[in-house]
């Protein structure tokens, strides 16, 4: 027979449970894959992206003051949509007319879907114009090209805590463009 297990072995209740941001995640799921699907123009780059939203909220603390869980899941998934999109935009500029074709035949979607990713990535665009060039430089940096906010400082020659309210500012403001999320 073996010993029942200490207290300090015993998995706790509140290890159990979900955090309510994950929760509303899950129960709103099929809305979020839906609005990724709009977006990116393919299911399979819908359901990953909406995986990587899962583990994102998954790995963080909910940020103070969210009112309103699924606006805020919402987002996460669509700024992980820009994200992929503006990737595959740099990769298809590096890869050339070559390997274009190919990029194509792997799941670019219909010709109505890279319109629509075409037309997300102006808003996109139109809302970075906006902004200062080493506040658009620092976003572009960090969420594009995937440098941490450490080597955008460097790069910048500014402090990692500007380069961090730099990419929030841009954040606010793709989150205030009123094109985003319904291109024409």
């Amino acid at each position: 027979m073996t010993a029942p297990p200490t207290p300090q072995t015993q998995i706790q209740p509140s290890q159990l449970s979900t955090p309510p941001l994950v929760a509303d995640f899950i129960a709103h799921r099929p809305l979020f894959k839906r609005a990724a699907w709009r977006w990116m123009g393919d299911r399979d780059l819908a359901d990953d992206v909406v995986q990587e939203a899962y583990m994102k909220l998954m790995q963080s603390t909910t940020p103070p003051g969210v009112q309103q869980p699924v606006a805020y899941c919402m987002r996460v998934v669509r700024h992980l949509c820009i994200d992929h999109l503006r990737r595959r935009q740099t990769e298809q500029q590096l890869l050339g007319e070559e390997d274009e074709g190919l990029a194509q035949e792997a799941g670019a979607g219909t010709p109505e879907h890279q319109a629509i990713g075409r037309q997300l990535l102006q808003c996109v665009d139109r809302c970075l114009r906006g902004l200062p060039a080493r506040t658009r430089q620092a976003f572009v940096l960090h969420r594009v090209h995937g440098h941490t906010q450490q080597e955008v400082a460097q790069r910048l020659d500014v402090s990692t805590a500007l380069v961090n309210a730099m990419v929030q500012d841009a954040v606010r403001a793709l989150a205030r463009c009123p094109d985003l999320g319904r291109p024409r």
